[in-house]
């Protein structure tokens, strides 16, 4: 059994690598997105936006883990804050965390990502490039192990992923 955190930047393929490696293992998949999504939709507004979509993630994967399943945080991740709540979920349940920190190394090619999901977006939480952009001057270097995928690069990063995790 293994916790992996899919940790990067909106647009860079986070989501789409996750569900291809969830398949292949198989593993649920806990995106903080689609629960903060619908907290929002619901009428759920905190002082810390957020916030409480990773404490809701974090709760669903402990349970994941326990019945035994093999469980991929899909979460930006971007600061050490929001690590450290995997770190401690790992500790206490005795399994491995492992890290894939997901890029687009190529600029173009993440703005293009970003303005095309923002254009078909069915809700407001999806942001666009100057709100990325904002995140990325946010997000606090990863330090310690990780896999880092470049989804520019990789033509199938999806074995390459399987291999780290197991």
């Amino acid at each position: 059994m293994v916790l992996a955190v899919f940790a990067g930047l909106p647009g860079v393929g986070k989501s789409t690598l996750a569900a291809a490696v969830a398949a292949e293992l198989p593993a649920a998949v806990l995106a903080v997105d689609i629960v903060d999504f619908t907290l929002q939709r619901y009428g759920v507004h905190e002082p810390r936006p957020g916030y409480a979509a990773y404490g809701v993630v974090a709760a669903l994967a402990e349970e994941q883990i326990r019945i035994g399943h093999h469980v991929i945080i899909d979460a930006v991740n971007p600061v050490k804050s929001a690590r450290e709540l995997w770190t401690d979920l790992a500790e206490r349940m005795a399994v491995p965390l492992r890290v894939v920190e997901v890029v687009c190394g190529d600029d173009a090619e993440h703005r293009r990502r970003v303005e095309e999901r923002y254009q078909a977006r069915d809700h407001e939480g999806i942001p666009d490039w100057v709100r990325v952009l904002e995140r990325q001057a946010e997000y606090e270097p990863y330090l310690g192990p990780r896999l880092v995928v470049d989804t520019f690069l990789a033509k199938d990063p999806v074995p390459q992923v399987i291999d780290y995790l197991g």
